[in-house]
């Protein structure tokens, strides 16, 4: 058995404003729609801080600063390929609120957020960026269908 797989890696931010609010995405593409919170895929050469910084700057206008890594979401797309999302949280930042080609981009109470259409599995996944104990989701396959734990 090989020891060694292909990676794809993207990243996912939690920005709160320290009100009570995060900012959130609500996305415009069919893979995956609804409200989540915005990232996007880390490039060849980039490391994972600088990746997530490049997205959120990219799809909010907003310069985050001191991300800190919280969790990761994982699933095999194939034998062997895996997809990796990176999990940070954030509260410093900087610049004008503009949304993009990915989404609306708007402020949320976090106490309202279940209110909205969210992307699939993000409620469960918010218990990665807000809890302590926990660290990973994962997804795997059990009898040929798809299962998830949070670890």
């Amino acid at each position: 058995m090989a020891r060694s797989e292909r990676a794809i890696f993207t990243n996912l931010c939690m920005i709160c404003d320290g009100k009570g609010n995060v900012l959130v995405e609500d996305r415009r593409k069919a893979d995956w729609p609804g409200v989540t919170f915005p990232g996007g895929h880390v490039e060849p050469g980039e490391s994972f801080t600088s990746s997530v910084v490049r997205e959120v700057k990219e799809e909010t206008g907003l310069d985050i600063k001191n991300p800190t890594l919280c969790g990761v979401k994982q699933f095999q797309t194939s034998e062997d390929e895996r997809y990796v999302v990176l999990f940070y949280k954030a509260s410093e930042f900087s610049g004008s609120l503009r949304s993009s080609e990915e989404g609306e981009i708007f402020w949320v109470p976090r106490a309202e957020l279940s209110r909205y259409a969210l992307s699939v599995d993000f409620e469960r996944m918010l218990a990665i960026f807000e809890r302590e104990d926990l660290n990973e989701f994962y997804y795997y396959k059990e009898n040929g269908a798809w299962q998830s734990i949070l670890l």
